[in-house]
């Protein structure tokens, strides 16, 4: 039980001074990327130091940034298939559905990032 209100806690204010920082920059459109993915994901790795050390947050943070360099190519995917091939939404996203699973699990391999 403890463990939830700490991560309500500390998830809270992580995501506030995130959203503090994003307030603060110019364009307007970074308050929701700084508001979102980075807040949440040091609180994670912030418990995860935590409860299981130094080593296990490192594997996670190793997958997290896989899975950002995945995301990052599926939405290039998308946008290319919805631009320049002038696909719909739904084979556009999921064609790219594909791509960002084969470079996930591609850099998950490659570089051990798994457990």
């Amino acid at each position: 039980m403890t463990e939830y209100v700490v991560r309500f806690f500390l998830g809270g204010i992580v995501v506030s001074a995130f959203a503090m920082i994003g307030d603060i920059l110019r364009p307007k459109s970074f308050a929701g990327l700084f508001g979102a993915a980075p807040s949440v994901a040091f609180a994670t790795l912030s418990i995860a130091v935590y409860r299981h050390g130094a080593g296990y947050a490192a594997l996670q943070s190793g997958a997290m940034m896989a899975g950002a360099i995945a995301l990052a190519v599926y939405s290039m995917t998308v946008c290319q298939l919805l631009i320049r091939a002038r696909a719909t939404a739904l084979p556009a996203t999921l064609i790219s559905l594909v791509v960002w699973l084969i470079v996930a699990f591609g850099l998950l391999a490659i570089f051990g990032a798994g457990t």
